[in-house]
């Protein structure tokens, strides 16, 4: 495995000095650290990191609403919540945001390490706590159940585009690559690919041409107007 980007966001700065003193043991981690005078979603933009470990409690933004709106913008980023109560009722808003782990602030650093590199695997140990908690299994399945019983189109719960992605669609539409969209908008080429990859995602799309005529018929975009 490459080397892995990890992202702390927490409002306790005691508590982040820990976990980046225990986490830069690793050999193949690379740690940001991310405190509340910092804007997280900019970070994010500028490291691209693998994996972002976020207080629940984080006061900017609730630390749910905030690891929603990583998961939606950045699909490549794998977030991990941390929390102090670690209750069923939390835990079945954790697994609405899509986070792929669910951990108690004063889990181990051996287990926080190994949550990662699953996690950088593809791998969701939050099923794990979904498994243990039975009540709150039943719970997503009753909500499920609800919305199909209501007549939604499941396709109808998936995150509309954000500006950035629309704004990268219509680049793609005029025929850009990824290198030249990074130039044109000063960011990485690899923010451009997560992008892309989320786009790919939310349009069902197979390939970048696919994702524009797509979009192009629903009218999400247009060819004949520059971003």
């Amino acid at each position: 495995m490459n080397g892995i980007t990890v992202m702390i966001i927490d409002k306790q700065a005691f508590f982040r000095a820990g976990m980046c003193q225990a986490l830069s043991r690793q050999s193949d981690f690379k740690i940001v650290d991310c405190d509340p005078s910092q804007e997280p979603l900019e970070l994010i933009e500028a490291n691209s990191p693998d994996v972002v470990l976020l207080d629940i409690d984080f006061p900017v933004l609730s630390g749910l609403e905030l690891g929603r709106n990583i998961v939606r913008r950045y699909p490549s980023t794998k977030v991990v919540l941390l929390s102090s109560n670690h209750n069923d009722d939390e835990l079945f808003e954790v697994i609405k945001t899509g986070a792929v782990a669910y951990l108690r602030k004063n889990t181990t650093a051996e287990e926080l390490v190994s949550i990662i590199h699953r996690a950088c695997n593809g791998e969701y140990p939050i099923n794990n706590s979904l498994i243990a908690r039975p009540k709150v299994a039943e719970h997503v399945l009753k909500q499920f159940q609800e919305t199909v019983s209501m007549g939604k189109k499941i396709d109808s719960l998936i995150a509309h585009l954000t500006h950035r992605e629309s704004q990268i669609l219509n680049y793609i539409a005029n025929g850009n690559s990824n290198k030249q969209i990074a130039r044109i908008l000063e960011i990485s080429e690899q923010t451009i690919k997560n992008h892309v990859s989320s786009i790919l995602r939310k349009l069902n799309a197979n390939d970048r041409a696919h994702a524009v005529a797509l979009a192009m018929r629903n009218g999400w975009i247009s060819a004949e107007v520059k971003p």
